[in-house]
């Protein structure tokens, strides 16, 4: 019997070593995947905020018959560029001319320079009749200086970027290159390009490309700033992952074993982010904790399995555990009759208003399924809590979880820590469950590049604001019907807030306000009793 009882406790101290090691490897890959959407999103912002800078000039300099260099200084000084704007090398003005034209633009940009300014590659080394050369670029810098004459037009990869800006009529990012300021020659940038059209004859063509030069790794370390990368090491590619299609790289102090990628589109181009981990595969220190403290416990026991003299001691403890169980029997009995009336009257208002909406019995079972596995998600949440406080960040995972490992879909949930009594999440999770099937068969969640954001802040010391916003899914029918859903947000979940919902199916996706009051929950009688005995 020794023995076995050391094989056995040996056993639980593997299976509970095992377990933590799980779980650190899944906090990790977690932790791993909040940092490269939060990586994603603050390239994507840098990039959006350069992106509206290039619209505003292509408004300002299509309606001017010609940009010479005062008109672009004044324009670039009065954008008054922010700290948002890290990373870009400048805006420039790139003027698309023919052949015959190199010449006067030529000594046009030398009556601004000390040296005469040529337009490079010459005609005479690549003939050619429609060029875009660097005509004007900000900040006025020696770095700078050095772009103005390059026809931007020779370079495959850079050529394809303002083709696709011509057809698209919107800011596009190059692929990888090597920008014209850069000496060394070997460190990668690219290049977001919007075009300024006129019309000629009645037609619109295009008059030139103003544009932002942008050194890849000054761009990703201006992102990293707004991310708290703790212990991890980030990298830009262009695409697929590879050597050649690096774009910069952000290192940790240790070697990387494992990584997440994630999706980015800077300016109208595919891009990829990843974040890579250097976790090591030694034991953590709690599982090290745990193994020595089991061993321990093995042999302990091992001495001692044969001494009975608790015996009396343990058959007291039991008559007082049966009468513990008896008074929390009890108790709970006449505790939980209250909070099942109360799930109880939310099931029967759904069945109502699902017998109302529902066309057949299909419809009905299909609609009055979804929303009670709802009520179950944030039941099992709230078990795990005692049915104490529950986060909104939880209720909103229990609900969004069928959607979170969907790649072609962004999700954004964002808040402060804020615990919501039980029927206060209950009816948060039935609100989030409605809002989802809409999104997922109408609405973002429906299509590629769709995009749902939750967003929550503390409106008041006793009142919490829950946003929920659509964007990139199909546009909203003006005229449109009302459904369940729009009926049980609006009558049944507002009701049970004890606040109004403001649900809106703006055209371009829909916006829902739930005004969340913060309350506190009424202990169980069994909690409160285990509150009062460790007070004692």
């Amino acid at each position: 019997m020794p023995i076995g009882i050391f094989l056995s406790v040996l056993a639980i101290t593997g299976l509970s070593v095992f377990a933590i090691e799980r779980g650190e490897q899944e906090r990790e890959a977690a932790a791993m995947s909040r940092v490269s959407i939060a990586m994603a999103s603050a390239l994507e912002r840098r990039a959006s905020i350069n992106s509206s800078y290039l619209r505003s000039g292509s408004a300002l300099f299509s309606t001017q018959e010609v940009i010479d260099p005062q008109l672009f200084r004044r324009f670039v000084s009065e954008l008054r560029l922010d700290s948002d704007f890290r990373g870009a090398e400048g805006i420039g003005w790139a003027r698309e001319i023919s052949a015959s034209e190199v010449p006067t633009l030529e000594r046009r940009l030398s009556a601004y320079r000390v040296d005469p300014v040529e337009i490079t590659p010459s005609l005479s080394q690549l003939p050619r009749q429609r060029l875009v050369p660097v005509t004007l670029l900000q900040p006025d810098t020696a770095r700078n200086r050095r772009a103005i004459g390059y026809d931007m037009y020779t370079d495959p990869v850079r050529r394809a970027a303002m083709d696709e800006a011509e057809r698209s009529m919107r800011p596009t990012a190059s692929g990888r290159v090597i920008l014209k300021q850069d000496l060394t020659g070997n460190t990668p940038g690219f290049i977001i390009y919007m075009p300024v059209f006129e019309n000629a004859g009645g037609q619109r063509r295009v008059k030139g490309f103003v544009y932002s030069p942008f050194s890849a790794q000054d761009f990703l370390a201006s992102a990293a700033e707004l991310v708290d990368l703790g212990d991890f090491s980030v990298a830009l590619y262009d695409g697929a992952r590879g050597a050649e299609a690096e774009m910069g790289r952000i290192e940790s102090e240790d070697e990387p074993r494992s990584s997440t990628r994630q999706p980015v589109a800077i300016a109208n181009r595919n891009m990829m982010v990843e974040i890579s981990s250097a976790r090591s595969n030694a034991l953590s220190p709690l599982s090290m904790i745990t193994l020595i403290f089991g061993l321990a416990l093995a042999s302990l026991l091992m001495l001692v399995s044969r001494l009975l003299t608790q015996q009396a001691l343990e058959d007291q403890r039991s008559l007082d555990w049966f009468a513990e169980q008896n008074s929390i029997r009890n108790s709970l009995t006449r505790e939980l009759n209250h909070r099942v009336k109360n799930t109880l009257a939310n099931v029967l208002s759904i069945v109502a208003l699902t017998r109302r909406r529902a066309t057949d019995l299909d419809d009905f079972a299909d609609g009055l399924d979804g929303r009670i596995r709802a009520l179950s998600a944030t039941h099992d949440l709230l078990t795990q809590s005692e049915w104490g406080t529950t986060p909104i960040a939880s209720v909103v995972e229990a609900e969004l979880a069928p959607y979170m490992r969907e790649e072609d879909h962004g999700l954004e949930v964002d808040g402060p820590p804020v615990e919501l009594a039980p029927n206060d999440a209950l009816s948060l999770g039935l609100a989030l469950h409605e809002l989802a099937t809409n999104a997922s068969k109408y609405g973002a969640l429906s299509q590629s590049g769709g995009k749902v954001s939750i967003i929550w802040t503390q409106a008041a010391d006793k009142l919490a604001r829950v946003e929920w916003i659509e964007s990139g899914g199909p546009p909203v029918a003006p005229q449109r019907g009302r459904g369940f859903g729009t009926d049980l947000i609006e009558k049944i979940v507002a009701h049970e807030l004890r606040h109004p919902v403001e649900l809106r199916f703006d055209p371009d996706g829909v916006r829902c306000t739930l005004m969340v009051p913060i309350r506190q929950p009424v202990d169980f009688a069994i909690r409160a009793g285990r509150k009062g005995m460790r007070g004692h």
